[in-house]
């Protein structure tokens, strides 16, 4: 079975679609390690807040069955693929990291660059995962988080159960 890191977004019905992936999640997978939910601000356009947060699950889908399983579910979820790539979406899940694999797999790229980029995704991805390193930068996620600009991205953590 593969460690698998995942960030899941929505600004659009953000409640109902993050327990809407919360669920389908642990209903395919099983057990899941769910970090707190973050309201960020959107980032690379002018919208409305994000709920953030990351999900670890162990899986023996290989990378690609993965990505499809994923669109699967936010396509499910009424993820609308046409408009730009930043933009306001029902929901937006990303695989992090798979095991400590690197490079382009199934056309997925890892470990995804976002991780160390974005506060909305490296603060809960530390949050679960402090010991885990990156495969790349090998330094702990918490030793990222840490040495991160915390001041450069707005994020508070919101009330939110699950479920």
């Amino acid at each position: 079975m593969a460690q698998v890191y995942l960030s899941l977004g929505s600004n659009i019905n953000r409640a109902q679609y993050i327990r809407a992936a919360l669920d389908a999640l642990a209903g395919r997978f099983g057990e899941l390690q769910v970090s707190r939910v973050f309201e960020s601000e959107a980032v690379g356009f002018q919208g409305d807040n994000f709920y953030n947060l990351v999900v670890g699950l162990q899986t023996d889908l290989p990378v690609g069955q993965l990505a499809l399983c994923l669109r699967g579910i936010e396509d499910a979820n009424g993820r609308l693929r046409s408009g730009p790539k930043f933009s306001a979406r029902t929901l937006d899940i990303d695989i992090l990291t798979y095991d400590h694999l690197t490079g382009t797999v199934d056309g997925v790229k890892l470990p995804r660059g976002e991780i160390v980029k974005n506060a909305f995704v490296l603060q809960p991805l530390a949050e679960i995962a402090p010991e885990v390193l990156h495969p790349v930068e090998q330094k702990t996620y918490r030793q990222l988080w840490d040495e991160y600009d915390q001041a450069s991205q707005k994020l508070w953590p919101v009330e939110f159960i699950w479920p």
